[in-house]
């Protein structure tokens, strides 16, 4: 039976490293960019998440996924908190 080549999934904020020369294999996760005085957009949180740490390739995306939802969660309480101030 042949196999088909499935399309990557998109992860929106995450990326995976795999650099062997340093011995770098994880889940990269970036999200809340700004833009810097000097006119360059970096990102507010960063962090990465080994797959030696986390116990596997699977678990650390996991961990990265678990990590960008409590961002994202965080964000949005503080922005419901500024509108209720302004009323």
């Amino acid at each position: 039976m042949k196999r088909t080549h499935s399309r990557p999934v998109r992860r929106r904020g995450i990326s995976r490293i795999d650099q062997p020369s340093t011995r770098t294999h994880g889940w990269f996760v970036r999200t809340g960019f700004y833009k810097r005085s000097d006119g360059a957009y970096v990102p507010r949180h960063r962090r990465f998440f080994g797959d030696v740490t986390h116990g596997g390739k699977r678990r650390a995306l996991r961990a990265a996924q678990e990590y960008l939802v409590k961002l994202r969660g965080r964000r949005r309480r503080r922005k419901s908190r500024t509108l209720q101030r302004a009323a």
